[in-house]
């Protein structure tokens, strides 16, 4: 049997489905990973493409991400259950690093032993501080602006847990060819506590049985990765140092203004559902401790700001008419 299910929605993913696959199973033993990805409304070969990887292939019609994920979770066949978008890069140690830290005491089901390293980023992707033009360690792809206090469906903070019910792997953002106002952005984003502990923002999020059980009673909202985090307080869920994703962010300051429009949204329904209560917006006090931590970041501070109050004034639209249904989608970062 399996030792866990990874599924990968997909819409018009044909571009980049390959890369993803590619390093998934490049160490990855016959049967080692029940993979089933979702072609999602899909008007390319993402299918196509998929299946010349010998992975399980789902088809729908409806263009939905939730659906998706519904569809492959009701073909998956193993828990743990890992949760990747089609546009990031993970490797099959690092699925395996992801796949252990949610089985008792580190060691995985079946007899296969806890990974200790990460698969390594690809060559011509070096890894940097967060403000240099190349691959910045633990910076988020496009998070939504989260402070949270995390806590269960039914609004309680469950204690600590030793082993964990959700794990994530540290991001590593490739800012390479990005204009500096890009790099500029996820300079003072990958600073904020909330993104450096939260689960969002990483393009993968895996769950034990129980785990999974939880993501199924959450309410249908836009931002899946933020309501995940939030379903998992601090004790429940773990960033997985041993594991990393490697996430392409948008190649233009139009395009991440797009992301952050779509992530100002996510909120504002998560704020108004039944996880409302919880702290979800970056305030001016995490902005001042970067500042007194980091001087140099000022005019970095000043890009946050601008995009940020940019963003939030276009979302407002979308916000007052309920339109929490329109996914603004960066196709830059697919090139």
């Amino acid at each position: 049997m399996p030792s866990a299910s990874v599924i990968i929605p997909a819409h018009n993913e044909a571009r980049v489905i390959g890369r993803l696959l590619t390093r998934l199973l490049a160490e990855a033993a016959p049967g080692e990973f029940d993979v089933v990805v979702v072609a999602n409304g899909c008007d390319d070969d993402t299918a196509g493409v998929a299946r010349g990887f010998g992975v399980r292939v789902v088809e729908t019609p409806v263009p939905s991400k939730r659906e998706a994920l519904r569809l492959g979770d009701q073909a998956a066949s193993s828990h743990p259950r890992v949760y990747v978008d089609a546009d990031v890069e993970l490797g099959t140690a690092d699925l395996r690093a992801l796949r252990d830290a949610l089985a008792d005491d580190g060691v995985a089901a079946h007899g296969t032993a806890p990974t200790t390293a990460p698969t390594a980023a690809p060559a011509n992707t070096p890894a940097v501080a967060p403000n240099a033009p190349g691959l910045a360690q633990n910076a988020p792809e496009a998070a939504p602006e989260a402070s949270v206090t995390a806590q269960d469906a039914s609004g309680n903070v469950p204690a600590r847990v030793a082993t964990p019910l959700a794990a994530a792997p540290e991001r590593a953002l490739v800012l390479r060819d990005r204009p500096w106002p890009v790099r500029a952005y996820y300079a003072v984003w990958s600073r904020l506590p909330a993104v450096r502990e939260g689960l969002f923002g990483r393009g993968v999020i895996a769950v034990s049985e129980q785990g999974n059980r939880r993501l199924m009673d959450l309410p249908p909202v836009m931002g899946d990765d933020l309501a995940a985090s939030l379903a998992f307080a601090p004790g429940e869920r773990r960033v997985v140092r041993e594991a990393r994703a490697v996430i392409h962010p948008p190649r233009t300051l139009g395009d991440l203004l797009r992301r952050r429009v779509r992530a100002v949204t996510v909120v504002a329904e998560i704020e108004q559902g039944p996880m409302s209560g919880q702290e979800a917006r970056t305030g001016p006090r995490d902005l001042l401790a970067i500042a007194r931590r980091a001087p140099w970041l000022l005019p970095h501070l000043a890009v946050f700001l601008t995009i940020t109050l940019v963003a939030r004034a276009r979302a407002r639209r979308a916000v007052r008419a309920g339109d929490y249904t329109t996914w603004l989608r960066d196709e830059s970062s697919r090139d």
